[in-house]
């Protein structure tokens, strides 16, 4: 029974050194701002509820908590794409 090719590992572009999507490094503010939506989600929250329901934004009501954590996930997926 004849056997299959091998395959080559560690192969290189052909014609120069192409960079690859995930070896390019982050933008300088990809980090501050990644950061700063968790910590903006967490504030937001917490006036929320230290304020009783009177602050950020008094005609809202219970969407405040949905503001404040969807501040917050956005900074949790960006941590997806951080290197």
């Amino acid at each position: 029974m004849p056997e299959s090719r091998t395959r080559r590992k560690n192969r290189k572009p052909q014609g120069g050194s192409a960079v690859r999507a995930e070896d390019k490094p982050l933008p300088k503010w990809y980090k501050p701002v990644m950061f700063g939506l968790m910590i903006l989600g967490l504030i937001w929250i917490m006036v929320y509820y230290v304020a009783q329901t009177a602050f950020p934004i008094p005609g809202i009501g219970g969407w405040n908590i949905v503001i404040g954590f969807g501040l917050a996930m956005v900074g949790f997926f960006m941590t997806t794409g951080w290197r």
